[in-house]
């Protein structure tokens, strides 16, 4: 990746659009892939029962995290 703001980086938030920790992945960063898209998995699916709704508060904070994470990436060089 160029750096911040590169075609490389609005690619790997736009994957983390609509798969949270994709971005990442695309990126090469595995656990932060891993990272966000479990914390987002869970938060959604927590929030599909009735007694833990407010979890999907969780859930959107984490996903939209990763999108500006992988849009502000910049590679170690």
């Amino acid at each position: 990746m160029a750096g911040q703001g590169s075609g490389g980086n609005v690619i790997a938030a736009i994957c983390s659009f609509f798969i949270p920790g994709l971005g990442q992945l695309v990126q090469g960063r595995i656990m932060a892939a891993l990272m966000f898209f479990i914390i987002c998995a869970v938060s959604y699916a927590l929030s599909a029962t009735i007694i833990l709704i407010f979890m999907w508060v969780v859930g959107a904070i984490f996903h939209l995290w990763s999108i500006i994470d992988a849009a502000k990436f910049r590679s170690p060089a």
